[in-house]
């Protein structure tokens, strides 16, 4: 089954069109980089984008960084929430579940294959970013946000934490889209209740009154891996990032497993 859905998700038009609309935006941000030479404010825009001018071997985690915020977490709530629903809507849910294949490996089955999106996704995003930034920027000695230069084979695993730490982070999003999917025969009602609760999320973020809940939104850690570049490593943030994402996997996908193993399936 787990082949048969990733043919799916692999000859779909929708996802390579995805993937390609998460590419074009650091794309277009670099062609203007390198057009009018002029770059952020050090401190200023996303992480990474002021050093990009000089070093172009920052700009694949630059380009996460500029997709994170927004058209990321869309692209995640939109395959996740249309997981079950969009099989509801389609009238095919009932007809799948027929065969001998039992809803938990159903579930579990559109689990990895999102996932499989989204590390997709991820990677295709960033080795777009390596590509564009050597041909527009140049490779160099990789600095840190510390200052120090830090040796290729450092800067590699350091790059290759960032996208595990960001695609992990993105299945905290799918989970909770998963398990609305599980709520609705509507894949669009879905990702529009993760993307409402991600903005909710971010929102909360950014109040001073809401300070005693923050390192507990999902969002909260989103950008921690900007402490991957420091000398020496900053992990506090990162390790309770992945943690925190951990708890939202967890509750969200056993939320949806039971939901999903008790809900009479009428389409």
């Amino acid at each position: 089954m787990f082949l048969v859905e990733l043919r799916k998700l692999l000859t779909r038009p929708r996802t390579w069109v995805t993937i390609a609309l998460l590419t074009s935006l650091p794309v277009i941000v670099a062609v203007f980089l390198k057009v009018s030479g002029i770059g952020p404010r050090a401190g200023s825009g996303p992480p990474f984008l002021s050093q990009v001018l000089g070093n172009g071997a920052l700009f694949p985690v630059a380009a996460l960084a500029l997709i994170l915020p927004v058209f990321l977490p869309i692209a995640v709530s939109v395959i996740a929430g249309d997981a079950v629903a969009g099989e509801a809507s389609a009238g095919t849910l009932r007809y799948l579940l027929i065969r001998p294949v039992g809803r938990t490996r159903l579930l579990f089955t559109k689990l990895a294959i999102t996932t499989v999106f989204v590390f997709l996704a991820v990677v295709v995003v960033a080795a777009v970013g390596y590509l564009i930034g050597g041909a527009f920027f140049g490779i160099k000695p990789l600095p840190t946000v510390s200052g120090r230069t830090i040796a290729a084979q450092d800067a590699t695993w350091r790059t290759a934490v960032s996208v595990i730490f960001i695609a992990v982070s993105m299945l905290g999003v799918a989970s909770i889209a998963l398990f609305l999917s599980t709520l609705t025969d509507s894949g669009l009602g879905a990702a529009l209740g993760a993307m409402a609760a991600l903005v909710t999320s971010q929102v909360l973020d950014l109040l001073v009154a809401a300070e005693s809940i923050r390192p507990y939104l999902p969002t909260h850690y989103w950008l921690s891996f900007v402490d991957l570049f420091r000398y020496p490593v900053l992990w506090h943030d990162v390790t309770r990032g992945f943690a925190i994402q951990a708890v939202y996997i967890a509750v969200f996908l056993g939320a949806a497993w039971a939901n999903f193993a008790t809900k009479d399936i009428e389409s």
